[in-house]
């Protein structure tokens, strides 16, 4: 729930939000600052399509996309492709039926709306499409783009945490992401109230670069509240979607904008969250993806220091002050020219993160432990399948989901992670699990 007792009070360079007690003198940007940024490779009209087309369809993994666009060369040729050759692919026989079932009338109408929004699209397989984000387990076959495309694959930090955050915690919000974008890092954060509205405008005082993921159609707007800063970023910065046009904020689109917000970024601060806050996810999905991911502490008395102080107990970096990021962050610049080839989800070395477990059990999870998941209203996985029938409707640790299953902790995850995304598991507060009704 957003705090209807926020104020937006002040009358300096941080949009009317803070009183400024930060330093104004800016930092010089990070060397060597390398440009990452591609310009989308025109398509042709029939492939414009095809992948409009495609982005309204619940195809599933942006892998099997891609490894299907290999193949046939071209998206309006993956839609025409056979039910035996789409299922060698690896598309469920759900996807199929969804593949053909494709409406051309609306992706023709999306096409003109996109158009005269200014928006475009970046499908898996661009150039321009991001490193980062295709290295993760399941990447968003197309991504709709209102404003600079280039800055996809610009160095970012993501910024995250409560709606409801306190008048502190907006503050250190601006004043972080003012402080991380003037030395050439872009904040990328969802456009929610709170902590995500101060991450954004901190960076636009800086005149720095901000990209916002959203949780509706390129089309849509929520909270409505920030459909101004929503055509500022669009102006200044990058607004980006996965879903089509008409999209409305439904909750289940949340995790999943989480998954792009990390996968985005070179790593994760998390500002203010309760211990049952969606920036958890966030996080979570950073370790997966084997991301940095770092909390700011706060007071025992505060209930959304909570989650930040569970995030450094299970291993994230505490952070303190914005060289803590930056000294993080800085070696990882150059991380795109290491990056995998498309469709290969992991490095050969993926970084590591220890967490425990509420029982005291810890595990390792990195970037090569996550399997590609089933898409959503596949036939079911039989670990898939193991997992759900283990946990039940009554809440369940890690550690008893370990003992009932025989599946080790660290792919344990990685299945549970997928099961959230899919609305089929809730992570509840104390790292527990329930099946979702």
């Amino acid at each position: 729930m957003d705090n209807k007792d926020e104020r937006e009070g002040g009358k300096d360079e941080r949009a009317g939000v803070f009183d400024d007690e930060g330093s104004d003198i800016p930092r010089p940007p990070l060397s060597p600052s390398p440009d990452f940024s591609r310009d989308p490779v025109p398509l042709d009209d029939e492939d414009h399509v095809a992948w409009l087309a495609i982005g309204r369809t619940k195809i599933g993994n942006g892998h099997r996309v891609l490894q299907a666009l290999r193949s046939c060369g071209t998206a309006k040729a993956v839609l025409a492709a056979s039910h035996r050759e789409l299922a060698a692919f690896g598309f469920s026989q759900r996807a199929i039926e969804n593949i053909k079932g494709v409406s051309w009338s609306k992706a023709e109408e999306d096409r003109e709306l996109l158009a005269r929004l200014g928006v475009r699209i970046v499908p898996m397989g661009n150039e321009a499409y991001p490193l980062r984000l295709a290295a993760i387990a399941r990447p968003p076959p197309l991504l709709y783009c209102h404003g600079d495309v280039g800055l996809l694959d610009r160095p970012q930090v993501a910024m995250v945490g409560a709606r409801s955050a306190t008048a502190a915690g907006k503050r250190r919000a601006f004043d972080f992401a003012r402080e991380i974008s003037r030395t050439g890092l872009a904040i990328t954060s969802g456009l929610a109230r709170g902590i995500d509205t101060a991450a954004h405008r901190g960076a636009l005082a800086a005149e720095g670069a901000s990209v916002a993921v959203i949780a509706t159609g390129s089309d849509g707007c929520y909270p409505a509240a920030n459909r101004e800063l929503a055509q500022e970023l669009a102006r200044s910065g990058l607004v980006v979607s996965e879903f089509p046009p008409g999209t409305m904020p439904l909750a289940t689109n949340f995790p999943r904008r989480n998954r792009i917000i990390s996968g985005l970024a070179l790593g994760t601060l998390v500002v203010e969250a309760s211990v049952r806050s969606g920036s958890l996810i966030s996080a979570r999905l950073a370790v997966e993806e084997g991301r940095e991911v770092f909390a700011i502490p706060g007071s025992i008395d505060n209930p959304l220091s909570r989650g930040c102080h569970a995030l450094i107990r299970n291993g994230a970096k505490l952070v303190e002050s914005v060289e803590d990021v930056i000294e993080e962050i800085k070696p990882l610049i150059a991380w795109p020219s290491c990056a995998p080839p498309m469709g290969e989800p992991q490095c050969e070395e993926p970084a590591r993160l220890r967490f425990e477990s509420e029982g005291g059990a810890s595990f390792e999870s990195s970037l090569s432990d996550a399997p590609i998941a089933k898409e959503t209203g596949s036939p079911a996985d039989p670990s898939q399948t193991l997992v759900l029938e283990a946990i039940g409707y009554d809440p369940a640790t890690l550690d008893q989901v370990v003992a009932r299953t025989g599946i080790a902790a660290g792919p344990l995850s990685a299945l549970l992670l997928g099961l959230e995304l899919e609305g089929k598991v809730d992570a509840l507060p104390g790292g527990r699990f329930v099946r979702a009704k």
